[in-house]
């Protein structure tokens, strides 16, 4: 999908700069060139040396190159590339962006480009919440500068929350929505894809609800838009940035995800990932006291939206996937699924660990015609994996 794109990579001194080098060969894996310009501070994480040989390619390090500056090679490097990215962007390196200096090789680079930049960020929860960060942020961001939001999760310092640098994966996606809007071997279908659990609230403080986090669900959407695809994304409440080039609907109840998801029909590709409640309750109209709650839960079944989308008709996408989440008897609780939905495959995984709310996954595909695995991965690579696979229902006969 990248071929032939030229990639100006700017990374920037953090602990994650070493995803950087992951990025470049994924870059490279899709065709595109890429430029490793590396900070001095990236140099305390990474080598230049590690940058060159995965983008083949020279990087560069040092403004005061007296064979490049005699040619002006920092406005040549500027002005050479379709997209300068800068991953990972430090508080710091932000900073000095949004103030506009220029007295190393990476700031003056930014300063003299004339194409499009893109900020993949990255550091400590506090830092990037803090509003000096977030005032350079949105500075940025009027001035035309692409800022992704950053992954939320555990840190290296041992904290937790927003500021982590999105996964390669992830990063690459918005790459390919910034370079090749619309190619790839989904370009020109719609998928629709679910995520997330559901609450069903019992009273106006409390819900029946599931550990699933919307994760699996989020990386499959990025990875059909990676692909080409127009995107719907139906969430649950879950705490996640919306992956590039998707539209997002919000919603919590399962009777709202079903009122969603065929509101966005028609669509070619539905991929029904999310974790829906199996039942809700008429709730309470105050909270319920201790003693009240146990006599006030009489359950009720909630809507099976996939079997509905699944069912024969002029709504019906051209293929549905739904997924099983099992504990036990994966395979044969995942075929009877199958039979029992209607759809053209089901993805099983097993989650008697700890997958719902996790950051791995391996999963098995199974169709009519049997089974295949995937094998375990980051949910990043297990939704590329499961893309690339889904991507063959529609490529030309």
């Amino acid at each position: 999908m990248l071929a032939g794109r030229r990639l100006l990579l700017v990374i920037g001194g953090g602990i994650a700069a070493y995803k950087a080098l992951e990025l470049i060969r994924l870059v490279r894996a899709q065709g595109g060139h890429v430029t490793p310009v590396l900070t001095r501070a990236a140099q305390q994480f990474i080598t230049p040396l590690a940058a060159a040989a995965l983008a083949e390619t020279r990087a560069y390090t040092e403004l005061f190159d007296l064979d490049d500056e005699a040619e002006m090679g920092h406005i040549r490097l500027s002005r050479a590339a379709d997209l300068v990215l800068v991953c990972p962007a430090t508080a710091d390196l932000m900073a000095r962006m949004a103030a506009g200096l220029a007295d190393d090789l990476a700031s003056t680079l930014l300063l003299a480009t004339d194409t499009p930049v893109m900020v993949a960020p990255a550091m400590n929860v506090r830092m990037w919440e803090h509003p000096a960060t977030q005032a350079n942020v949105a500075t940025l961001r009027r001035r035309g500068v692409t800022v992704l939001e950053p992954d939320v999760g555990p840190m290296a310092c041992g904290e937790h929350g927003p500021g982590r640098l999105p996964e390669p994966p992830a990063i690459l996606a918005a790459i390919a929505a910034a370079l090749a809007p619309g190619a790839g071997p989904l370009a020109g279908r719609h998928a629709l894809v679910t995520a997330g659990p559901t609450h069903e609230p019992i009273d106006p403080v409390r819900y029946l609800a599931n550990r699933s986090s919307g994760r699996q669900g989020f990386a499959i959407a990025q990875a059909l838009a990676a692909r080409g695809a127009r995107v719907t994304l139906v969430a649950g409440p879950v705490a996640l940035p919306t992956p590039p080039g998707v539209t997002r609907v919000d919603v919590e109840t399962a009777r709202e995800m079903e009122a969603a998801v065929f509101a966005a029909l028609p669509a070619d590709l539905a991929v029904m990932v999310a974790a829906v409640a199996d039942w809700r309750v008429e709730p309470a109209a105050a909270k319920l006291a201790k003693g009240e709650v146990a006599p006030a839960l009489a359950l009720v079944e909630n809507p099976d939206i996939l079997a509905r989308l699944a069912a024969p008709g002029p709504h019906r996408p051209a293929r549905v996937v739904g997924f099983a989440a099992e504990t036990h008897d994966l395979l044969a609780r995942a075929k009877a699924k199958l039979a029992r939905k209607g759809c053209d495959m089901i993805v099983a995984n097993d989650v008697s660990g700890d997958v719902m709310g996790g950051s791995r996954n391996a999963v098995h595909l199974v169709t009519a015609e049997g089974v295949e695995s995937l094998p375990e991965g980051t949910k990043e690579e297990v939704a590329a994996r499961l893309a690339d696979r889904l991507a063959r229902w529609f490529a030309p006969a």
